[in-house]
């Protein structure tokens, strides 16, 4: 049981929800994790069921640990530390305007830790590296800089950054927040640059790529 809810603890921090929230959307039930840490389980068995749901929703497996590779990845070492190759392609995110992206072809990689992926959460079978054109996101991300997307990562905490392809079929990166239904505002951390709003179907048309996790600048 330790081991489970270390597991469950890590999923909430990575996913940025309560253990009510996470537990109200897996059964409709808030008290679901509260019950797991108070070892309620010796008085009364937690049904299967409610585990697979509760691991859908904080993106685990049934075994409740991080998610197993599912695509292909490559790994070296390096001076006796273990590394894995994320690709690099040669699409752009715009950090204002959109960019459109013809055929896009991979441009190379770039090693990085393997501890370093997994303390974060990250799957390099599942990320990719591309380039950030304009100054909307400046002083995070300038002109040129070189950003590191989690594709896994499309469930949208607000406030996070996002690359993301607009209505019009363009790439971007920006802050993203969520009102269900309602609508999805575009915030750039230049105030030089107004805030966007998408409503009604074009809320439909916003397709997330994934979440910005690193990012590096070349002076």
């Amino acid at each position: 049981m330790d081991e489970i809810l270390a597991a469950i603890e890590d999923a909430l921090e990575r996913k940025g929800l309560s253990a009510a929230a996470a537990s109200s959307q897996a059964v409709g039930n808030a008290s679901l994790i509260k019950n797991l840490r108070h070892r309620r389980a010796e008085k009364r068995d937690h049904p299967i069921e409610n585990l697979q749901k509760l691991a859908k929703v904080l993106d685990l497996e049934l075994y409740l640990g991080p998610p197993r590779e599912t695509g292909t990845a490559y790994f070296t070492q390096i001076d006796s530390e273990d590394f894995a190759a994320i690709p690099r392609v040669d699409a752009r995110l715009a950090a204002g305007a959109g960019a459109v992206n013809g055929g896009v072809s991979l441009q190379g990689a770039l090693a990085f830790r393997q501890d370093w992926l997994r303390e974060r959460g990250i799957s390099p079978a599942q990320a990719c590296l591309l380039t950030v054109t304009g100054d909307s996101m400046s002083p995070t991300l300038h002109d040129g800089d070189l950003v590191m997307i989690d594709e896994r990562r499309t469930t949208i905490r607000n406030r996070h950054v996002y690359a993301f392809v607009d209505a019009d079929g363009s790439a971007r990166v920006k802050r993203v927040e969520l009102v269900p239904e309602r609508f999805i505002i575009m915030t750039s951390d230049n105030p030089a640059h107004p805030t966007e709003t998408r409503t009604g179907p074009d809320m439909n048309r916003v397709r997330i790529l994934g979440e910005i996790v690193w990012s590096a600048h070349a002076w």
